[in-house]
């Protein structure tokens, strides 16, 4: 198991506020967090600071705590069924180690943590510099608890920041490969993103575009997450795709992991497929693991699964779409338009977005978005009946998406906050939309509950998915021969 701790940013610039003092003396608050359980991964989400109050410790350079405040801050977590963190700030920059007098203060309250709110105590220190180290007292025997370090801390909202275990996570050093991505902004920025754990949801015409992009950029950790074969009318718009693999009826993820395994750039990469829906538990616990989502499926169930994980558990979502509107009679294009946002803290989200109509996520989940009776009752130009691609708008959605992420997680002198942007084709404009969520927002009120929203219908079973990963395609040797001779001969 690895462990993380993250950061909604109000709540981080609130705390750090607190913890970098002026007079460059030492400082600590508690906090509380929610767990955030992935496949492989447990975060710790904070989700609000308690403050001390006159008398509850002590600063003289260093500083100490007095048990009323200790006892204030376990009544507060049960209160809230959350669990309880401790902050405190050194004087220098970086990831942080302990001295011996932070270790006896977390170690020595461990067990009262873990006996009052049933999860382990977390540690952080932040360095001048608002750089994080933090770490889980695990319980391993009576009264005995060990130091598990957290590979990261990262703080999410209008740009994500992220503070690396320079052992569980070291920084990449340099490589011929990556020299002109590199000189674009430089060797520190360079190292920050490729460390960056990022799941592709959904590898279709945009999500291979978004892969491929990834892991020429140096990304050393990227998840695949699609249950989708390669089939025919996948080859006008499908990166990688060929005739072979639509004969073979390829899982996605499996193409993609050998033809991204091919075009990575970085020197420790690694690439998970995973022949899973986002809203299955599998995937869903397996996006859980990852720093930053990209969304590139265009159902309202998964949507939906994708805007409660940028909330609930912290992790930016960059979404986009596209909409095509033909001419009538077959007389060429009436109108194009994409967009590409983020979806977080302090950001609007896919909901308030109107990226996907709440309504239709129970009508998905029942499964009558399979059913082609129920389909062909919608209207012609019905929302759900649109499918038309085209491979250059799906890169223009791609780059739209990537521009989003970059300028969230790259240091640069301008806005990282743009608003959510629609380009229209037909006029050649870009709108920029930065308003706030609605009033009324569900998604405003679970920022940072983890696991503990109380919502438990997130995931479900998805029989599409199922039967994709049962599905044994015909065994016939002779394809590949078939395919290169026509291929070779042009034939169709």
């Amino acid at each position: 198991m690895n462990y993380s701790v993250a950061f909604p940013s109000p709540v981080h610039d609130q705390v750090a506020r607190h913890l970098i003092r002026a007079d460059r003396q030492e400082d600590l608050c508690f906090a509380l967090w929610n767990p955030s359980q992935g496949r492989d991964r447990l975060s710790a989400c904070v989700t609000e600071i308690v403050l001390p109050l006159a008398g509850d410790r002590e600063v003289h350079g260093n500083v100490a705590f007095n048990p009323q405040y200790f006892a204030r801050a376990i009544r507060a977590a049960r209160g809230a069924n959350c669990g309880l963190a401790l902050l405190h700030s050194h004087t220098g920059p970086g990831w942080q180690g302990m001295s011996g007098d932070d270790i006896r203060a977390e170690e020595g309250h461990a067990a009262a943590t873990m006996a009052a709110t049933g999860l382990p105590l977390v540690g952080l220190t932040i360095g001048t510099d608002e750089a994080w180290s933090a770490r889980f007292w695990i319980r391993d025997g009576a009264r005995s608890y060990r130091r598990e370090w957290c590979e990261s801390v990262r703080v999410a909202g209008r740009r994500i920041a992220a503070t690396f275990h320079p052992k569980l996570r070291p920084a990449p050093g340099h490589r011929d490969e990556l020299t002109r991505t590199v000189s674009a902004w430089g060797m520190k920025a360079q190292s920050n993103l490729a460390r960056l754990r990022i799941g592709v949801i959904g590898l279709g015409s945009v999500g291979a575009i978004i892969g491929e992009t990834l892991v020429r950029m140096g990304i050393q950790h990227v998840r695949l997450i699609d249950f989708d074969r390669v089939e025919r009318l996948n080859l006008d718009r499908l990166l990688h795709a060929t005739r072979m693999s639509a004969a073979k009826r390829e899982l996605k993820v499996k193409m993609f992991e050998r033809e991204f395994s091919e075009s990575a750039t970085a020197e420790r990469f690694k690439i998970d497929a995973l022949p899973y829906s986002i809203v299955e538990e599998e995937g869903f616990r397996a996006a859980l693991d990852c720093d930053v989502l990209f969304c590139c499926v265009d159902r309202p169930w998964p949507r939906y699964a994708l805007n409660f994980i940028a909330y609930a558990h912290l992790i930016p979502v960059v979404d986009g779409g596209l909409q095509i509107t033909p001419a009538e009679d077959d007389r060429g294009l009436k109108r194009a338009t994409w967009r590409a946002h983020v979806a977080g803290p302090t950001r609007r989200c896919l909901e308030c977005l109107r990226q996907y109509d709440p309504g239709f996520v129970g009508v998905e989940r029942a499964g009558l978005l399979e059913n082609p009776g129920y389909i062909d009752r919608l209207p012609k130009d019905h929302e759900l009946r649109q499918n038309e691609n085209v491979f250059g708008f799906s890169l223009s959605v791609a780059a739209l998406e990537m521009q989003q992420f970059l300028r969230m997680a790259v240091p640069h002198p301008g806005h990282s906050d743009v608003g959510a942007l629609t380009a229209h084709f037909v006029r050649g404009v870009i709108d920029s939309d930065k308003r706030p969520c609605d009033d009324r927002c569900p998604f405003c009120k679970i920022i940072a509950k983890g696991d503990r929203t109380g919502i438990n219908d997130v995931t479900g079973r998805h029989e599409v998915a199922e039967r994709m990963r049962a599905e044994v395609p015909e065994s016939r040797p002779w394809i590949g021969v078939r395919t290169w001779l026509r291929a070779r001969l042009g034939l169709r």
